[in-house]
């Protein structure tokens, strides 16, 4: 039995840019300039105001917390935040993420899952009547 090779994504070569800004020249906008930016959805939320919670998170991460923790999944992802790491609450638990530079202006919880693969036991004694009958090994 030969290995199965598994097909991996070239690195990136050359450096992220976002409508043809690099992340430091998005880092040193201010909120008001990256808004004409922004995709639609966004830039709806960002004009609308952020919330309380929204932005004592961005207080947490500008001051520069090592551990900081958030329920708020609705937040958008600004260039400030790159390569910081958040924990996420899922419905569950906290997860942690390094949230990616190719995640500018996406929602913090696209990133902690709230659903799990699940997978099912085989059929047998104690199944139901139509399954009952799989011969077992």
């Amino acid at each position: 039995m030969a290995k199965k090779q598994v097909k991996r994504m070239p690195r990136r070569r050359e450096e992220f840019t976002y409508h043809g800004y690099t992340i430091p020249a998005l880092q040193e906008m201010s909120i008001n300039d990256l808004i004409p930016i922004m995709p639609c959805r966004a830039r709806r939320k960002m004009q609308r105001g952020m919330t309380r919670d929204e932005e004592n998170l961005l207080e947490k991460i500008r001051s520069g917390d090592e551990k900081i923790r958030t329920h708020s999944r609705a937040m958008v992802i600004l260039p400030e935040m790159v390569g910081k790491t958040i924990e996420i609450y899922n419905g569950k638990e906290f997860q942690r993420v390094e949230i990616p530079v190719e995640g500018v202006f996406h929602y913090l919880g696209e990133f902690a899952l709230t659903r799990r693969k699940i997978s099912h036991g085989s059929a047998g004694i104690g199944a139901t009547r139509s399954s009952k009958y799989v011969p077992l090994k």
